[in-house]
């Protein structure tokens, strides 16, 4: 079993940045896939960002791309998400993922999910 706790999120003005973090429980996190996809207030959740298990490849949503920044550390057993030039759109939940399997960007492809973070960039 695998828990996962995001926090970091909170209000910013447009242009502004914000650090996400997900702190994960259970042994095997090293062995696992980890992503963030986000739920903007009436649209689907969508992909963000995904990082294999060990660092050495990363993903991005084409939205994200240049601006965000994923990367994680095995010892301490967490993932994080460096949101940069951050955007009135960029306003959502942001949720932490986990996956034994290899990297999707399908929120099905994720087993594990946390509570999910509030962000809010103002205009």
């Amino acid at each position: 079993q695998v828990q996962l706790v995001e926090s970091g999120g909170g209000l910013v003005q447009a242009g502004g940045s914000l650090r996400l973090s997900c702190a994960t429980s259970g042994r095997t996190f090293s062995t696992y896939t980890m992503a963030w996809f986000r739920h903007p207030p009436g649209k689907e959740r969508e992909f963000v960002a995904a990082i294999n298990w060990s660092g050495t490849r990363t993903y991005y949503g084409d939205s994200v791309k240049g601006r965000f920044t994923i990367g994680r550390d095995n010892a301490k057993n967490t993932v994080n998400l460096q949101m940069n030039s951050l955007k009135p759109e960029d306003t959502a939940v942001y949720y932490c993922a986990a996956t034994s399997g290899l990297y999707s960007d399908s929120p099905l492809g994720y087993r594990y999910w946390g509570q999910g973070t509030q962000v809010t960039v103002s205009s």
